[in-house]
C-alpha cells in the first residue's frame, strides 16, 4: 500500500503546553480488522484513482456538542461533496474507545485517519506506530510534542488565544459602555487543557486591554458533556456579577449559555458560531476545525501532505476568528473590534500570559 509523502500578531502568545464501542456514521458498516501495515507512507503523484478514503474519530463530546466535534464532522461532508472523497465518522463514547475506533480504520486501510482533540493525543501516536503505512492527523496536538515523533503523523493547531482576545476585547468595550458598579464577566472551561487554557488566557486579556477596571471570573467544569455542570457553574459566576459569560467546554458550555439566557445577560460562544441559539449571544470565538479537517483532505488528494509536522491556523489565515456580532453592539465597538483583528492579522505582538492564572 503507497500513501502520499506528506502547513506576534497581536498575541504571541500562549504556547502550547498549555472503540470500536463507539457508534458509525459514514457510507459504510462497522470496520473489520485487516492485516496490520509494515511499510511507511511514501511520495505519490496526485490521486487519479479510486476516491481516497478518510476516517474521522471523535472524542467524548460527540457529535451533539454542536461546536468541536461537530465542525469536524462538516468538514469531511465538505469534502465528500466538493473533493469525492470517502468518508466515515466514529464516534467514541469512552476514552477505551480511542484506540479500537482508531485501529479499526488503520485496519479497514482509510489513507487518512483523523483523531479530533486534544485528548486522543496518546492513543493517536500509539495507533499510529503500530501502522507506520497510513497517515494520520490530529486536531489541537502538535506532532512534535508526541514522544516518538511518529513521521506519520501531522497536528492540526490552531491559535485560540487570538480568538479568544478578540471576543475578550469586545466584551470589555460592551461593560465599559454599558458602565455599572465592579464590572465583571466570566469564562467556563470544560477540562483544563492547553486549548481550552489558550481561549481563556486570550479572552482575559482582551478584556483587561480594553478595560482594565474590569474583573474577569473563571471556573473549570472539568467536563465537555454534562451541561448542568457548566449551568451550575455560569449561575454561580452571574450571582457574583458577570454580566458576560464565554464557554469553552463543548457540549457542557451549552449549559452556561443557557444560564446566560435564563439570567438576562450576554453569552459567548466557542469554536463554531452559535449566534443561532438566541439574542443573549453576543458573539462567538470561531475555531474552523472544519476548514483544517477538509484542507488536509484536500492535500492528501492532491499529494502535498506531508507527516512529521504541524499545521497552524491563526487570524491571518482566517483559521480561528469572530463570529456575528449582536446587532445590539454599536458601531463604534465594532470597528474598534475590527481593527484589533487587522493588526492582529498583520502580526502586531502583545504579552498575554500562558495561562488564565
Amino acid at each position: 500500500m503507497r500513501r502520499p509523502e506528506p502547513l506576534g500578531v497581536l498575541l504571541a502568545l500562549i504556547l502550547a503546553l498549555a472503540g470500536c464501542g463507539g457508534d458509525e456514521r459514514g457510507n459504510a458498516g462497522s470496520p473489520a480488522p485487516a492485516p496490520t501495515q509494515t511499510q511507511g507512507p511514501t511520495q505519490t503523484q496526485e490521486r487519479t484513482g479510486p476516491a481516497i478514503r478518510i476516517g474521522l474519530v471523535t472524542d467524548i463530546g460527540g457529535l451533539d456538542d454542536r461546536s468541536f466535534n461537530y465542525l469536524a464532522q462538516q468538514g469531511l461532508e465538505r469534502a465528500e461533496a466538493e473533493l469525492g472523497v470517502e468518508g466515515r465518522v466514529v464516534v467514541s463514547r469512552s476514552n477505551a474507545d480511542y484506540v479500537p475506533n482508531l485501529s479499526a480504520l488503520a485496519q479497514r486501510e482509510y489513507d487518512l485517519v483523523i483523531g479530533v482533540g486534544f485528548l486522543m493525543a496518546e492513543a493517536v501516536e500509539t495507533v499510529a506506530r503500530q501502522f507506520p503505512g497510513t497517515w494520520f492527523g490530529i486536531v489541537d496536538y502538535a506532532q512534535s510534542a508526541m514522544d516518538s515523533k511518529p513521521k506519520n503523523v501531522r497536528g492540526l493547531l490552531f491559535k485560540e488565544e487570538e480568538a479568544g482576545y478578540l471576543v475578550g476585547y469586545l466584551a470589555g468595550l460592551v461593560v465599559e459602555e454599558t458602565g455599572g458598579a465592579n464590572p465583571t464577566v466570566s469564562s467556563v472551561g470544560g477540562q483544563k487543557i492547553p486549548p481550552v487554557d489558550r481561549y481563556i488566557a486570550g479572552f482575559r486579556a482582551g478584556v483587561r486591554a480594553a478595560g482594565p477596571g474590569i474583573t474577569t471570573l473563571n471556573d473549570y467544569s472539568q467536563d465537555f458533556v454534562d451541561q448542568a455542570k457548566c449551568k451550575e457553574i455560569a449561575l454561580n459566576q452571574i450571582s457574583r456579577g458577570s454580566t458576560v459569560v464565554f464557554q469553552v467546554a463543548g457540549q457542557c458550555g451549552l449549559g452556561a449559555l443557557n444560564a446566560a439566557e435564563e439570567q438576562n445577560v450576554k453569552g459567548i460562544g466557542v469554536d463554531v458560531d452559535q449566534a443561532y441559539l438566541g439574542d443573549h449571544i453576543l458573539t462567538s470565538a470561531l475555531k474552523q476545525v472544519d476548514v483544517a479537517v477538509y484542507q488536509t483532505a484536500q492535500e492528501v488528494q492532491d499529494g502535498t501532505f506531508a507527516g512529521g509536522g504541524d499545521t497552524v491556523f491563526d487570524v491571518a489565515s482566517g483559521g480561528v476568528g469572530l463570529g456575528r456580532v449582536s446587532p445590539d453592539v454599536s458601531g463604534e465597538i465594532i470597528a474598534q473590534v475590527n481593527a484589533v483583528q487587522q493588526r492582529i492579522a498583520s502580526g502586531a505582538t502583545a504579552n498575554i500570559p500562558e495561562g488564565p492564572g
